[in-house]
Parts: structure tokens; sequence; C-alpha cells
């Protein structure tokens, strides 16, 4: 555990990626850059097989990176429960993202699981995978 008063601390935090396969790279596009505001930070093709796109915001430490190998097929989720919860405690903010995502063409779906329909609303990407826009901050 690194004490808070550390002033190194800021270089234990890590960069923390979420990588995982789509059969379609620009299909998942308009919903993560358009709708939920991410920016392609990198991309890359053809590196030993496999293309990729990586999204985020510069100065935050987590990006989704979204890739494809060619001649593989992956589909669309296993499950409705596959969720990246992002918190947005401030009001005005939550529903800036929510009109967003609906001015983008995507429309809120039922959670599968109802405590997130109690805070917040849930979209689905082009591949199955859902993300929650939570009004709340998340307490430790």
């Amino acid at each position: 555990m690194i004490p808070d008063s550390d002033p190194w601390a800021d270089l234990w935090v890590p960069t923390l990626r979420v990588a995982r396969p789509t059969d379609d790279i620009e299909a998942l596009l308009p919903f993560y850059v358009d709708g939920l505001g991410f920016q392609v930070l990198a991309r890359f093709e053809d590196h030993q097989g496999f293309s990729g796109i990586v999204l985020g915001h510069p100065r935050q430490p987590y990006h989704l990176e979204f890739t494809h190998q060619v001649g593989h097929r992956v589909g669309r989720a296993p499950t409705q429960d596959n969720l990246l919860v992002l918190y947005l405690p401030h009001r005005a903010i939550w529903q800036a993202a929510i009109n967003a995502m609906q001015e983008s063409g995507f429309e809120p779906v039922p959670s599968y699981n109802p405590y997130w329909d109690r805070y917040g609303q849930t979209f689905e990407d082009p591949d199955g995978y859902r993300v929650v826009l939570a009004n709340k901050s998340w307490d430790r």
C-alpha cells in the first residue's frame, strides 16, 4: 500500500486497459466515440495478424482497446450482464451523457440486473456488450 503522503504516489497508479475482440471495429466507433465521448488514442493494422483501436481520454488512466483478427469470428457478448459502469454523480453531466447517446442513435435498454435501472441508464453496443451510465458516485 502506498501512503497518501508519498510524493511519488501518482507514479504508482497503473493505466487500466480493458481489451476485447470484435468482429467489426468500425461499427463500435459511433457508440464509443460519438455517444460516449471517447477519443481515438491509437490505431494499429495487421500487428502480427491483429488490427485494433485504443479509445480513451488523453489524461485519464484508462483505455478501451478493441481488436480484430482476420478470419476469426468472436460473435456477440456472452450475456446481457457484461458491463462497463461509468459513474457520473452530477445530474447535469449524467443527463448530458444520456442525451449524447440518444442523439447518436442509441436508446437505453432494460438492465439485466434491475439494480442499474434504479441508478442510471444502460446502453448496448453493436456487439451486445453493455455500458451503464450511473447517476451516482462510487462509494468505497
